[in-house]
């Protein structure tokens, strides 16, 4: 039977986790659960798992995940960070438990076989719809050359998208580390071998020659550390690890 859910902020307190790990500003569905189950593994039947976070929905998401899994849920702490929260699970007994590493297993697999799926439809003079889960937006055509067009183009959608990439992967990663960041800014330049290719009036390689992406962060941290995060961020983004492969892609860190 599960024990019952520990309630006072003494009693919290009190208690001596038995792994701690910090979440940053993932969500449940951007990684967290499996962070989770990965980090319960480590933690004796019956003994606790302390998790920080400053992602406001895991308040709401983490106590009915632990009851579904056979967790649970004793409560919540301020944490030492602002916006961050100290969440406490005792690891469950007995056949849910048992089954941790299994369904570990089968949240990577499914997590490594993901395919993202989208649709474009040509919707216009110019102009594509992109339908994506519950989103859509307008693209343009694959180049422009002019100062204002009704959309972005595609090349700028895809060098937008790289940015956006280590922007937000920069700054979870920082958050995850502990480190304090005040603000993140991208720039992102993008030339291509032969740009007349794309609209027809060459045969050279309509590919892009050179992608220069620089990072511009606040911070009175430790700048190794952060250095630190901004290579492994570039390193794990799926966006800079694949445009790497086919041009030269430079990617810097300025801390102001």
């Amino acid at each position: 039977m599960a024990d019952p859910a520990i309630r006072s902020e003494a009693e919290l307190r009190a208690l001596t986790p038995a792994a701690v790990f910090d979440g940053g500003d993932l969500d449940c569905g951007s990684g967290l659960v499996l962070l989770i189950r990965q980090h319960m593994l480590r933690v004796p039947e019956g003994d606790v798992l302390e998790m920080r976070s400053v992602e406001a929905t895991v308040a709401d998401d983490l106590p009915p995940w632990c009851r579904m899994v056979g967790h649970t849920y004793l409560g919540t702490l301020p944490g030492e960070l602002p916006r961050q929260r100290r969440f406490f699970v005792r690891r469950g007994t007995g056949a849910d438990a048992a089954h941790e590493a299994a369904a570990l297993q089968q949240d990577e697999e499914r997590a490594r076989q993901y395919e993202w799926r989208l649709r474009a439809r040509a919707s216009g003079h110019l102009r594509s719809t992109v339908y994506c889960r519950n989103f859509q937006w307008d693209l343009g055509q694959p180049v422009s050359f002019e100062e204002k067009d009704a959309h972005p183009s595609a090349v700028e959608a895809a060098l937008g998208a790289l940015g956006a990439d280590l922007a937000t992967g920069f700054a979870t990663a920082c958050s995850r580390a502990g480190l304090q960041i005040d603000d993140v800014e991208l720039t992102v330049r993008g030339r291509l071998h032969d740009a007349l290719a794309t609209v027809g009036l060459g045969d050279g390689d309509p590919g892009f020659a050179a992608i220069d992406v620089k990072l511009f962060a606040s911070t009175f941290d430790d700048e190794a550390r952060v250095r630190a995060v901004f290579d492994d961020t570039v390193r794990r983004s799926p966006l800079a690890a694949t445009l790497a492969k086919a041009c030269a892609l430079s990617a810097r860190l300025a801390i102001v």
